[in-house]
């Protein structure tokens, strides 16, 4: 913005590089440019500015759809300044003195652009439905506008360029925005929760094979333990059997060895109860033709040791008379028959001899 020093009769204006000043001097321009600097005096002079920079203007206006719905279009035009005399001329950059109010010429070029933005849009908006507004709008409405204000006849006599057009945003209201954001945030939604649904699917599945895995290796290691036992049990049935048998085959040597034994003892009393019985029978052979009173003799002969001692023996006739005449009668046998009557006068008591 230009820079004005004041002094009792005259005035100094230095420029701006983005100001473009017009100094007009009893109705003729004196000065004009960027960036000037001269003196004047404020009593005959009129100063102008003009921006020659671009200009941004944001603009925000509803519009009823054909369907009749209300919808907010947000939008900004960037502009410049192409004759700034003819803009001086027509509307009002002056540069005011200190304390006087500031010239109106921005917001008379904000009006002028915001009513064209707002009847063109209007007029666009008022052709579509809705759903055509939300779903084409921004790009139907800034082709128009750019279009409608570039070649509007009051901008290009006024000295006013249009250098673009943004629609940043074609709204709805805002109960009726929710209402058409609710099917697509359904829908996204239940893309979420399909999407934990396949995740938890995911998870259990691996749940599963984890299981099933634990559950085939402890199938795997139940049947190895199952083999293990029968193993054991064929080892220790295996071990008990051949103990049976090395027990058996004790057993059968041991009974055989007993047997043997018993055998040779029985053969052994046999053999002996042969020789007791052939003992016997020569002895009973020898003792056959034997007398009566030898065998009586031999008879008291084995009986004197196990009978008790004999105090008083008394011999009769008779006894004496037979043994006598037996021992008369065959003196070959006197030993033989000798043999009781020592055995009979042996058994005489110490009192009898």
């Amino acid at each position: 913005m230009a820079t004005i020093k004041r002094y009792p009769w005259v005035s100094h204006l230095l420029g701006s590089p983005t100001g473009y000043v017009v100094h007009l001097q009893k109705g003729e321009v004196r000065h004009q440019g960027v960036g000037q600097a001269f003196w004047f005096r404020p009593a005959n002079s009129v100063l102008s500015e003009v921006p020659v920079d671009d200009q941004e203007l944001p603009t925000l206006f509803h519009a009823i759809t054909r369907d009749h719905q209300d919808v907010s279009v947000q939008a900004n035009v960037t502009y410049r300044f192409i004759d700034p005399v003819a803009v001086s001329n027509r509307l009002d950059f002056g540069l005011q003195a200190a304390g006087a109010p500031p010239a109106t010429g921005r917001e008379q070029v904000s009006t002028i652009i915001g009513q064209l933005c707002q009847s063109h849009a209007i007029d666009q908006i008022a052709t579509t439905t809705l759903s055509e507004a939300l779903e084409r709008g921004v790009s139907q409405l800034r082709m128009v506008l750019s279009d409608a204000l570039r070649s509007d006849a009051r901008l290009l006599s006024t000295g006013i360029e249009i250098l673009g057009v943004q629609v940043l945003a074609v709204r709805p209201e805002s109960d009726v925005e929710r209402a058409l954001q609710t099917p697509v945030r359904e829908k996204l939604q239940s893309e979420a929760d399909r999407a934990v649904y396949e995740r938890r699917a995911v998870a259990v599945e691996r749940e599963r094979t984890i299981s099933e895995n634990e559950m085939a290796s402890q199938i795997e290691l139940a049947s190895r333990r199952e083999h293990l036992v029968a193993q054991e049990g064929a080892n220790a049935r295996r071990a008990a059997e051949e103990k049976a048998a090395a027990g058996l085959i004790e057993a059968q040597g041991s009974a055989e060895r007993k047997g043997i034994g018993a055998a040779a003892e029985a053969n052994q009393i046999r053999l002996v109860g042969e020789a007791a019985a052939a003992r016997e029978a020569a002895t009973m052979e020898v003792y056959r033709g034997m007398e009566q009173a030898t065998l009586l003799a031999l008879a008291l002969r084995d009986a004197a040791g196990s009978l008790p001692n004999i105090g008083n023996l008394t011999i009769t006739p008779d006894l004496l008379s037979g043994a006598l005449a037996g021992l008369f009668r065959e003196p070959a046998g006197g030993a033989v028959a000798g043999a009781p009557a020592r055995a009979a006068a042996g058994t005489a008591g110490p009192g009898e001899k």
